[in-house]
């Protein structure tokens, strides 16, 4: 899967309409966060990372994965010291909710309100970088 596009081309429906549609949430939101597909899933904001230990690699503010039985939206970002995610536990009801991964069944489950303010965040604290006091609920 070379580009977004064929990443989402190759998914059955109904899953494939999901995937577009939070593609789109995503790219309308926060366009400055380049998409692009490594692992295996759609990403958005590539960085590369360093660790003091000397460890690095790279990875994206947000990422996208159609999984067999549900879809995986991954949010690398820290707001107030806490994972944005699981910030965001409560608003999002329907969803399993990790520290940095939001998993669903169907796009129809969340509120794309929340979602969209999410990602805004995740732009304004993107790793790496000294995070400034946001307003997640919780």
């Amino acid at each position: 899967m070379d580009t977004p596009d064929s990443y989402i081309d190759a998914l059955d429906e109904p899953r494939r309409s999901d995937i577009r549609a939070l593609h789109e949430l995503i790219r309308d939101t926060v366009p400055e966060l380049a998409p692009t597909t490594a692992f295996g899933m759609l990403g958005y904001g590539p960085y590369h990372y360093r660790y003091a230990s000397g460890r690095e690699g790279d990875s994206t503010v947000i990422a996208l994965k159609s999984n067999k039985n549900y879809i995986s939206l991954y949010v690398s970002a820290v707001v107030g010291g806490r994972y944005l995610a699981e910030s965001y536990a409560d608003a999002l009801p329907r969803a399993s909710i990790g520290k940095s991964c939001i998993r669903f069944k169907r796009l129809a489950d969340l509120d794309t309100g929340v979602l969209a303010e999410i990602f805004r965040l995740a732009r304004e604290n993107p790793p790496g970088e000294l995070h400034r006091a946001g307003s997640p609920p919780g």
